[in-house]
């Protein structure tokens, strides 16, 4: 079984930290499980290519440990993995108002 379709079997954000053996705090990962792993995902996306599966383990690891730090020296509001978060801090659209010229009548 490779190491993806291992990852795909785990449940937990814990289960992730403890396959790959990267040490975690419980207090962090209890306020970012998600956005910590949704952020992992984004890195490995952003990687030009995906792992050759002797390598694989190495990259997952690094990918989990760097999306890890990014919430242990931030917030899940700060870092604005979701777009619930992204949408809170856009302005209102502003309203249109009618403008006339003259009397009306």
């Amino acid at each position: 079984m490779t190491t993806r379709e291992q990852l795909g079997k785990l449940s937990s954000a814990e289960d992730f930290f403890r396959f790959l053996q990267v040490p975690f705090e419980p207090a962090v990962v209890n306020v970012a499980r998600l956005h910590i792993l949704r952020r992992m995902g984004e890195y490995m996306r952003s990687s030009p290519s995906g792992p050759e599966e002797d390598k694989a383990f190495e990259f997952y690891r690094a990918q989990l440990a760097h999306a890890y730090q990014d919430f242990v020296e931030s917030s899940p509001m700060v870092e604005r993995v979701f777009k619930v978060h992204q949408q809170a801090v856009q302005p209102p659209p502003m309203p249109l108002v009618s403008i006339t010229t003259g009397d009306a009548k």
